[in-house]
């Protein structure tokens, strides 16, 4: 179930805010009628709502349900038992429930990649037969978020960070449904005074408004603008695609801002969903191609790893404290392993390489010319690196990706969209000679390009979404306001909202899912 669908947004939804709601009022009943509720009815809004999230994650393939059942029982067993532990015991527990955490992450995201590189080893270096026997294990979607989510609950509880042990408010924490299936990820402090609090059981105005505004601009983001870029970059990245100069920047850039648009919208959609309910989910993008460095950037694209990475395990390898070679070696370390997160591929190994070496190229950049800034390059040049670093976070293998990394630069030629051919005469007489039928997907009547355009200006010159309702503090983050644009609860806008609404209703022809659903 896609939250762009219309099961989601018809179905599931209405159902599960009117149970959650209607078991609020009773529990609210309850405890006016006696000093203390009963526990069971007390929790019936919480219960409500994992059992639905639950349901949300069985809809994608019931089959991994007991999985995530067991990962959640097992976790919540650990942290209690590492909150009852002392001394060495302590550590012992967590250092036994995050090897249980990774080796199961190991195993249904690492074991096909670690067979086939060892069987194309074999092959490369003329031993004959395949050594090992492949393996067929399908990934069950949000396997990365639902641990990396457990993770940071054991170390925090190992911290002393946790309070509190309900086993159906830490159920609800990791099977949530706005962030289980793509983030983000989530921090047991942040969320559970909120689950707890009776006043989220109760339906307000002001919630809806602005949850169901946010929901609208994620959907919008999607529906019209990340889909709409879909069939430029197609082609491109096809295995075997030999594009030319204009194929390969339109493709590519039509790639850049369909990601942008497609997770940035799943983030909107996911903290408008959760506001429905009276809970404030974590700020998880904030117009990253508008980062003057690389390392701005990863402080605004997918923002909880981030942090996560930095937390759990840039900092554990040592971080900056043992002088500057060990601190690029851990950036090095956990932006390649940070790259195995996203997909299990030389293609995302190669992606976290360039994403470490972009990092330690920064911070050698800064001790030379220390805080001197110019005005427009620096944010030009971090996008082309962010853009090349895309191409193998997309393409299917390594030939591939730099087979479009050269077309980007002439490696392939150039040809034009054959509407321009009436230009060959003019071109003639420079003396060059360009083909005319070569860029085989490129409709210049078509939306694609305009869309890209339009794409273009949002993601540089418009405010996003956190400072477009900072007056409404719609995360748990504090934002700082935009000057422009500021949504109001008026009539105004309502009806812009809602005819945005109904041109994304009308959109929905075809169900796509989210690109961040395969990692």
């Amino acid at each position: 179930m896609l939250f762009n669908s219309f099961s989601f947004l018809f179905f599931y939804l209405p159902i599960v805010l009117a149970g959650y709601f209607l078991l609020g009022r009773l529990a609210l009943a309850g405890a006016n009628a006696v000093n203390q509720p009963v526990a069971w009815l007390r929790l019936a809004p919480a219960t409500w709502l994992a059992c639905a999230s639950l349901f949300f994650y069985g809809w994608w393939d019931a089959r991994y349900l007991p999985l995530l059942l067991a990962s959640i029982s097992i976790n919540y067993a650990g942290g209690r038992l590492i909150g009852a532990c002392t001394g060495t015991a302590r550590r012992r527990v967590l250092v036994a429930a995050l090897i249980l955490n990774l080796a199961l992450l190991t195993w249904y995201k690492y074991a096909n990649f670690f067979v086939d590189s060892v069987n194309a080893l074999a092959v490369m270096t003329e031993r004959g037969s395949q050594p090992w026997p492949g393996l067929d294990i399908i990934l069950p979607i949000g396997i990365s978020f639902f641990t990396f989510t457990q993770i940071a609950f054991l170390v925090d509880c190992y911290r002393g960070e946790v309070r509190e042990y309900r086993f159906i408010h830490y159920l609800l924490f990791v099977s949530y449904f706005p962030h289980l299936i793509a983030g983000p990820v989530l921090h047991h402090r942040d969320m559970m005074p909120q689950f707890a609090d009776p006043a989220s059981h109760r339906p307000q105005a002001s919630n809806f408004a602005i949850g169901l505004s946010i929901f609208v601009v994620g959907l919008a983001k999607k529906v019209l603008i990340a889909d709409s870029l879909s069939p430029l970059a197609v082609p491109v990245f096809a295995s075997g695609a030999e594009p030319t100069l204009i194929e390969a920047w339109i493709g590519v850039l039509a790639y850049t801002f369909q990601l942008y648009f497609d997770f940035s919208g799943y983030c909107d959609m996911a903290i408008g969903l959760s506001r429905l309910f009276g809970v404030k989910l974590p700020l998880n993008f904030n117009s990253p191609y508008k980062a003057a460095n690389i390392a701005q950037f990863w402080r605004c694209w997918h923002m909880t790893l981030s942090r996560f990475l930095r937390d759990y395990l840039y900092i554990a390898l040592g971080g900056s404290r043992h002088g500057e070679a060990r601190r690029y070696r851990n950036l090095l370390l956990t932006m390649l392993l940070g790259g195995l997160w996203h997909g299990a591929g030389w293609t995302f190994v190669m992606w976290g390489a360039l994403h470490g070496a972009y990092l330690v190229l920064h911070l050698l950049w800064q001790r030379l010319a220390g805080s001197s800034q110019a005005r427009w390059w620096p944010q030009a040049l971090t996008f082309f690196a962010v853009m090349l670093g895309w191409i193998f976070f997309r393409a299917p293998d390594l030939a591939t990706a730099c087979n479009i990394v050269g077309a980007l630069f002439g490696a392939n030629g150039v040809s034009l969209p054959r509407q321009t051919a009436g230009l060959a005469a003019l071109f003639g007489e420079l003396g060059w000679q360009p083909a005319f039928d070569g860029v085989r997907w490129i409709q210049l009547a078509g939306p694609g390009l305009p869309v890209l355009l339009l794409a273009m200006l949002l993601a540089f010159y418009a405010p996003n979404t956190q400072q477009i309702f900072s007056h409404y503090a719609p995360c748990i983050e504090k934002i700082v306001q935009g000057q422009r644009w500021q949504w109001r609860p008026t009539r105004r806008w309502s009806m812009g909202f809602a005819a945005l609404f109904v041109l994304c209703i009308f959109g929905m022809n075809r169900v796509t899912e989210f690109l961040y659903f395969q990692f």
